[in-house]
């Protein structure tokens, strides 16, 4: 029982134990000291000599800080975002600066945040340095260790010191009445002034009168966040008495939060844990404060404790389980500019990936890079690539790891990528041992823990066990762009590359600016699109001028600098080769780009390579035929796989049992941006890769996926995807199967902040919340469903609405809460939580806000059995809105519609807000009114937030691909030997590969 709240993170806790012994307690304690005191470190920067800072531990060891800094407050590191402490002079800016005569004993570099940014310092001596590194090993070993509970604690401490300390605004560390309420405002609470006083003056019980200490703060913040709903739960269980007895807890976690197996000795350990008066304690019951931190700890989280761990059977075959992919790991950003890091290959192994993506070019020397071809992206040494996934693969789990080798290089270079392979990794890639269940199967998770495993090209059988070296297939790259959106490798001058790069440059930035008002998941949207456009207009009047000044002799030179950034060509994809043909077309009007168009379908792969792979083949769909062999991935851009879905789901489903299917991004999302993975889950795609970099709804989504089986990147599929045929896109998938009804009551919400994007910022208007809630899953499954608003009150705001939904499949079901600022022209995303249906817990519970401290929502969750035909009950609301329930095929790329909300369903919406008193009600907008302002997230990595999109309704119109898709579709997955379909069109009969 005491796991509710005694949760370990894993990995770690081994080490914080033999880091203690290793260091000796005091030794680590005159670390500390000496990190609070503060020490002066030069701070490394690109392009930069470095600058003299004085860097320090904050009182409470939960930060680094610096000083002086322009950030003033957010020149700091949060020691939880701390990754990994290197000594030496590891990094890429210490590379940078190797002309310093830095000693690398004074050297070392911190690695933090969700893009691996890197702080790299010299200190003046090695004993300084040494300090540090042992300092910082102590705090990120202990968090590590640190369970759920004492973290919650932990954080919500330091959360009240830095809301002191930020409402101290003459640092005298006294906070007066005038500081209080602005305070208030900042927190979006509205009481009135008189009650503000009074709990001042209750507060303030030192000499010191009209002022508040940080602790007499503490009692003035607990008396203000009296929570009504959870007092008036505990009088309903306590016989209207203040406390609950031993027995009424356990009546309580019984009744409500339906546990089974509830002892006495564990309600006493509430009652030790949580309880706050010695009094109550001595009398051996739970006080209203008690059972506040009761309610509020990890022990009433609505997810699941149990699925912190490993709870799925991990016997069954690879084929059968979702994985945790990336895609283009090693870049930092965007897919034209952006920076290689192998940093990122620690992140996301450690934070649960187990498909990473190696992309292999020849470089200078015989050294291998991995780069993203045909951008201006940086390079990385394959050597340290793989050095880096040795050295993190299984720290966090040891299930095993997938490298997926897109291999662009020269035989010559590919053999020093096998050597790399099986030098570095050695055991870990010897699968001999591995036991296999029945014959023609997948291993499993389990019985291929701490090995990994090398996807890409084998040679055929028929070219015999002595050929060095033959020629494979090339059209499924994972990495594959199409022509036009290719930089060409050239030896222009310097000037035009920088010249490209800083149009580029440019031009990108204009994307994500445009990003943040306009919905990329939008069929409508052409953001990319006319990026692409305008990139390549741009770069023909600029090189033109460029070549007009250097003469006609430097024409076709400058031409091959870059591929024709225009829009799409049809069937205009496939990789350009050592060894395939360029059909150069020369003769065009100055500075016109051309396409290099190629015939070649093939590469070369030498013996070394191809004898690593071994149960990941990857194979293009012409070369699959079903003659009951595995271990074949068959790779899809998402452009391609999302019609062939809609399609062919059953067949997808089917192929999916023996085989493995990777996704990853369109070539066209040069922003990084990600795709709905949902709907490839949907029809039991194993391989889904996303861009781990880039932040937002679509990762959100993907890690809810990944938590509820311990976030070990494998996830079973539900039975009916691994044996059996299913339409995922039928009203009624499983007719003779029960179905989940979900009913969630929202009761009220805590401590909301502002929208992470008001212009105002702390001194905008008091916000007026209200939650929806969203189910995705199949098609049938997606809804959503929203609460009243509550005017002019983000502290405490009570809503007191029921929501219900009918569920089909809820082993795919993912419930999305968010926490919306009602607007009089739209609304302001405050934050969200996305859960996996099969780990909400029952009962009262709250709903913490991923990335915010301390805003929750609470709520009550009961999930019944249902039987015979159940739509999703709408309430009132149906009568409003006739509109049927449609799926378009791209409007959120998922495979399913969003919902218009009707006019009668908005006015619905505000009906029983009450609005403050002396306050008029805001208008409703004009587009509110219409109904035409559409709804979506913004998906960009430089702002972690969803906003509305409003713009002119237009019929849905689908974004073009590179390929017909009438012809690709019906014919892309003939070659699996599934049902085939013809053409009905006779013109169009011909087979187009994929």
């Amino acid at each position: 029982m005491s796991s509710y709240w005694g949760l370990n993170k894993h990995g770690r806790s081994q080490y914080c134990r033999h880091f203690l012994a290793d260091n000796g307690t005091f030794h680590v304690e005159r670390c500390m000291s000496v990190m609070q005191s503060g020490t002066q470190m030069i701070k490394l920067k690109s392009g930069t000599k470095g600058l003299v800072r004085l860097f320090y531990l904050d009182e409470h060891r939960t930060c680094i800080r610096w000083r002086p800094s322009r950030k003033s407050e957010k020149a700091k590191i949060v020691i939880d975002s701390i990754y990994k402490v290197t000594e030496g002079r590891q990094s890429d800016i210490f590379h940078r600066h190797a002309e310093g005569n830095f000693d690398p004993s004074c050297c070392f570099t911190i690695y933090h945040g969700n893009h691996m940014d890197s702080l790299d310092l010299i200190t003046s001596n090695p004993e300084e340095a040494r300090t540090w590194i042992t300092g910082l090993k102590y705090l990120m070993a202990g968090i590590s260790d640190e369970d759920s509970l004492a973290k919650r604690q932990r954080t919500h401490d330091h959360w009240m010191k830095q809301t002191f300390e930020e409402a101290d605004k003459n640092g005298d560390g006294l906070l007066n009445i005038d500081e209080i309420y602005h305070l208030l405002h900042k927190l979006n609470v509205n009481l009135p002034r008189r009650k503000v006083r009074q709990m001042f003056q209750e507060a303030d019980t030192d000499e010191n009168q009209g002022t508040l200490t940080f602790e007499e703060f503490c009692v003035f913040y607990k008396m203000m966040s009296l929570r009504r709903d959870l007092y008036l739960l505990l009088m309903s269980y306590s016989n209207k008495k203040d406390h609950l007895t031993v027995e009424e807890i356990a009546n309580f976690l019984k009744t409500e939060q339906k546990m089974t197996n509830v002892t006495t000795e564990y309600c006493l350990d509430i009652v030790r844990k949580f309880e706050v008066s010695e009094e109550n304690k001595e009398r051996v019951v739970l006080g209203i404060d008690g059972f506040t931190n009761f309610m509020r700890s990890p022990a009433c989280d609505i997810f699941s404790p149990l699925h912190y761990e490993v709870n799925q059977d991990m016997d069954q075959p690879l084929c059968n389980y979702y994985i945790a992919s990336s895609h283009n790991t090693y870049l930092t950003g965007d897919q034209l500019l952006s920076q290689s890091k192998t940093e990122m290959y620690t992140w996301v192994l450690q934070d649960g990936c187990r498909c990473i993506e190696v992309d292999c070019w020849d470089g200078p020397d015989g050294e291998p890079v991995v780069q993203h071809g045909y951008t201006l992206t940086s390079k990385i040494l394959l050597k340290d690539v793989i050095d880096t996934i040795n050295k993190y693969a299984f720290v966090k789990n040891e299930y095993p790891v997938i490298i997926s080798i897109e291999n662009h290089c020269s035989i010559n270079q590919q053999k020093k990528i096998a050597k790399y392979l099986k030098d570095i990794l050695g055991d870990k890639l010897d699968l001999s041992n591995v036991q296999l269940g029945e014959s023609k199967q997948l291993p499993s998770p389990q019985s291929l823990k701490g090995k990994i495993l090398i996807k890409g090209k084998k040679l055929p059988h028929h070219l015999g066990a002595d050929a060095e070296e033959g020629d494979v297939s090339d059209e499924d790259s994972a990495d594959e762009i199409e022509d036009d959106c290719k930089l060409k490798n050239s030896n222009s001058s310097d000037t035009n590359e920088h010249q490209v790069e800083s149009f580029i440059k440019k031009k990108l930035e204009s994307l994500l600016k445009e990003a943040q008002i306009r919905d990329k998941e939008d069929p409508d949207s052409y953001t990319i699109r006319a990026l692409l456009r305008a990139t390549h207009e741009g770069l023909n009047v600029n090189l033109k001028q460029n070549t007009d000044a250097k003469g006609s002799g430097k024409k076709s030179h400058n031409r091959t600098l870059m591929g024709n950034f225009s829009k799409h060509k049809k069937g205009g994809k496939s990789r350009s080769k050592s060894h395939s043909t360029d059909d150069d077309e020369e003769g065009q009007e100055t500075g016109q780009m051309h396409r290099i168009g190629r015939r070649g379908k093939t590469m070369k792969l030498c013996r070394e390579l191809s004898d690593l792979v071994m149960y990941t083949n990857s194979v293009a769909a012409q070369d699959v035929v079903d003659d009951g062999t595995t271990g074949n991935v068959l790779s899809f851009c998402e452009t391609k796989a999302h019609g062939l879905v809609h399609q062919k789901p059953e067949q997808f489903i089917v192929y999916n049992q023996k085989q493995l299917i990777r996704l990853y991004p369109s070539a066209y999302r040069i922003d990084s941006s990600n795709f709905n993975p949902q709907e490839y889950w949907n029809v039991g795609c194993q391989l889904v890769a996303l861009n781990y970099q880039t932040e937002g709804r679509m990762m959100q989504l993907n890690r809810a996926k990944f938590l509820q089986n311990g976030n070990c990147g494998y996830v079973l599929k539900p039975p009916q995807l691994c044996k059996g045929v299913v339409n995922p896109y039928c009203d009624d998938p499983f007719p003779a199967n029960p179905k989940k009804q979900l009913v969630l009551k929202i009761i009220s919400g805590q401590q909301l902040p502002k929208p992470p994007d008001s212009m105002l910022g702390d001194r905008g208007e008091i916000i007026d919340p209200f939650v929806e809630v969203e189910i995705i899953g199949f098609p049938v499954d997606c809804c959503k469903e929203q609460t009243r608003v509550v005017d002019d009150n983000g502290f405490n705001p009570v809503w007191e609405e029921v929501l219900t939904f009918t569920i089909h499949m809820p082993e795919l079901a993912l419930v999305r809460f968010l926490v919306w600022d009602h607007d009089p022209i739209g609304r302001d995303f405050v934050g969200q939580r996305t859960v996996a249906f099969s780990s909400l817990m029952p009962g009262y519970r709250h709903v913490y806000l991923e990335g915010l401290t301390e805003a929750s929502i609470f709520v009550h969750v009961t999930i019944h059995d249902i039987y015979g035909k159940n739509r999703q009950l709408m309430g009132l609301k149906g009568l409003f809105n006739k509109t049927p329930k449609h799926y378009s095929t791209e409007s959120s790329s998922s495979g399913y519609g969003v919902r218009k909300r009707s006019f009668g369903d908005r006015i619905l919406r505000r009906s029983a807000s009450a609005p403050a008193k002396g306050r008029k009600k805001s208008k409703i907008g004009f587009q509110e009114i219409t109904g035409e302002a559409k709804e979506g997230t913004s998906d960009c990595n430089t702002t972690d937030k969803e906003c509305v999109i409003k713009r002119e309704s237009k019929s849905l119109v689908i974004r073009p691909v590179s390929v017909p898709v009438d012809r690709l579709l019906v014919s892309g997955l003939t070659p699996l030997a599934l049902d085939s379909v013809n053409d009905t069109k006779g013109n169009e009969s011909n087979s187009v590969q994929i």
